[in-house]
């Protein structure tokens, strides 16, 4: 099973390029942030053809997520209770996986005590920016982000197999920003978010990315000015999270850079986490 996230900021705009990359990468599971869009002008269609179902929560010209999958979404949930929030940030869905884990037996189906194949649920987020530290957005992202923490606590109660993704506007170590001092104490990097993603992490949470052995400087986002994508000044803020029963069966997770080499590209690249099931 292939597991992606990539927040395309306007799927009105990166359609063609979306299109492009799923005919390659062929997730299963596709979490998508920024689409930009209200419900009425998404592209079911089109991502229809390509074989891929999708529930979304959109909004005009601001966030918006999506779940793109070959199954079938079941049980989705379009907010988080008491968030009281009317923007578009948060997505999750039930999803059957029918295919089996490769074990050391062989392969073999993810089966209850009955036989029946049980259920991975995918929590897509796209955190708030937060502007800048100490300013009124940044005091919103915290607060939004302690809601998160406690409802993921209570989602790992109801969901074994569940996976936390997104943009999650976080660099959580500093070896996730391409120069530490130039960003020391800014927001994406100060000491409060990273100890909301570190939290997320004592839940019992895995980085599906420091799982393996990568490549130093290697990031999804970068902006848009002073060439910092071709510079590589860049940040690891787009990230994959399992719970323990996912966790062991993580084969790889690795970051596309290449739909951020197109024309008109958005400022994040893909980040793929396959696992063995």
């Amino acid at each position: 099973m292939k597991i992606a996230t990539w927040n395309v900021n306007s799927l009105r705009v990166r359609l063609p390029h979306l299109v492009e990359w799923v005919a390659t990468a062929c997730p299963d599971i596709l979490a998508l942030q920024e689409t930009k869009l209200t419900d009425d002008f998404f592209p079911v269609q089109e991502l229809a053809a390509l074989g891929y179902q999708a529930v979304y929560a959109g909004q005009k010209s601001y966030n918006g997520v999506a779940l793109l999958s070959r199954f079938e979404a079941r049980d989705v949930v379009r907010d988080i209770p008491d968030l009281d929030d009317p923007q578009r940030r948060v997505l999750s869905a039930t999803y059957a996986v029918p295919q089996g884990i490769l074990t050391d037996a062989g392969t073999v189906p993810i089966t209850d005590s009955v036989g029946v194949v049980q259920d991975v649920r995918v929590l897509n987020i796209y955190v708030p920016n937060g502007s800048s530290v100490g300013s009124e957005k940044y005091s919103y992202k915290l607060s939004w982000l302690d809601k998160l923490c406690a409802y993921i606590e209570a989602q790992l109660r109801l969901y074994p197999r569940l996976v936390v993704l997104g943009d999650f506007n976080i660099a959580p170590e500093d070896r996730d920003v391409h120069d530490p001092k130039i960003w020391e104490g800014q927001v994406m990097v100060s000491e409060a978010e990273r100890h909301f993603f570190n939290r997320l992490l004592s839940l019992g949470l895995w980085d599906t990315f420091r799982l393996f052995e990568q490549q130093p400087e290697l990031f999804s986002w970068w902006d848009y000015r002073a060439a910092a994508f071709r510079r590589n000044l860049g940040l690891r803020i787009d990230h994959i999270l399992v719970s323990p029963a996912l966790r062991q069966h993580c084969v790889t997770c690795s970051i596309d850079k290449t739909p951020r080499k197109l024309e008109r590209p958005s400022d994040h690249a893909p980040v793929i986490a396959e696992f063995n099931i």
